[in-house]
């Protein structure tokens, strides 16, 4: 049997493999990379590697997929409107062509096997986008809080797309981080590592860094990412010998019940339509009350 997907603007972006553990089934990766290989899933009736990205109106060719049936089961998560309203209370801005938000840490933008809440949802469900629907057009970690774009358009979606992949749209990060470094203003450029399988990719990542304040035990930095590789700042900051507090994947040191990560994105400035935008979202409470209790201050901020 043979199925023909058109993909969304969701998956615009997406990897194939994330694409099926998303809308088919969360299945072992050796599972895709078999199917793939095979020729049982393809993209435009060719054949790609679990690496290749969807892009706008590709089609997903789907032969004789036993296990593409399963998700029907799976109940869709429909936030309550006191959820709704809580997320919407968080918004910095709104027009006509998009929201900005602040998200909070531990809320994913997108919805997975085992992700109920996501961002999409929520706003799918929304007063905010009652006659048209969330269009994502960059991401940032689930454990990450801060500046989110969602557009209310396609136009204004292809549009923010673009200057974020021409690096047009400019990004500012506050980190506490474990230890201490000599140089307190720098810029990171090397490969990070990334795997396909059992394969290992190389790619170039840039981070403009900056230390704000230090107690010899933590720092408080300010980064710019110039590239926007996948954990990039996370990543970088181990490199420097420097840990986020509170990343569970890279470095596990409690801070506090939740162990939150103390990563936020704080500031997001660009041009669209020849008018000037700029956006800061507040530091959440557990981040500033770390900062207190540590004697930590964000000078210029």
């Amino acid at each position: 049997m043979l199925e023909v997907i058109k993909i969304d603007n969701y998956s615009s972006g997406l990897r194939i493999d994330r694409w099926i553990k998303i809308n088919l089934m969360k299945i072992p990766q050796s599972l895709i990379e078999k199917d793939l290989r095979n020729g049982k899933i393809k993209v435009n009736k060719k054949k790609v590697k679990s690496s290749y990205k969807l892009k706008k109106f590709d089609k997903i060719f789907l032969f004789n997929i036993s296990y593409k049936n399963l998700k029907k089961n799976i109940k869709k998560f429909i936030p309550n409107k006191n959820y709704i309203k809580e997320v919407e209370n968080e918004i910095i801005e709104n027009n006509s062509n998009f929201i900005v938000i602040n998200k909070k840490a531990g809320l994913p933008v997108q919805g997975g096997t085992k992700i109920k809440e996501n961002i999409v949802n929520i706003f799918s469900n929304s007063s905010f986008f009652e006659n048209t629907k969330p269009y994502i057009v960059h991401r940032i970690d689930k454990d990450t809080s801060g500046i989110l774009i969602i557009a209310k358009n396609r136009e204004t979606a292809q549009q923010l797309t673009s200057l974020f992949r021409i690096r047009k749209i400019h990004k500012t990060y506050i980190a506490l981080s474990s230890g201490h470094i000599d140089k307190y203003k720098d810029t990171i450029d090397n490969k990070l590592i990334r795997y396909e399988g059992t394969r290992k990719i190389y790619e170039r990542a840039t981070t403009n860094y900056e230390v704000i304040d230090t107690n010899n035990k933590l720092s408080l930095f300010k980064l710019k990412p110039i590239t926007g590789r996948k954990h990039q700042i996370r990543k970088h900051l181990i490199d420097l010998g420097c840990p986020i507090i509170g990343d569970n994947k890279y470095f596990i040191k409690k801070t506090s019940k939740k162990n939150q990560l103390m990563l936020h994105a704080y500031h997001l400035r660009f041009i669209l339509n020849n008018k000037k935008y700029s956006f800061k979202a507040d530091i959440p409470d557990y981040f500033k009350n770390i900062l207190i209790k540590n004697n930590l201050k964000l000078k210029g901020f």
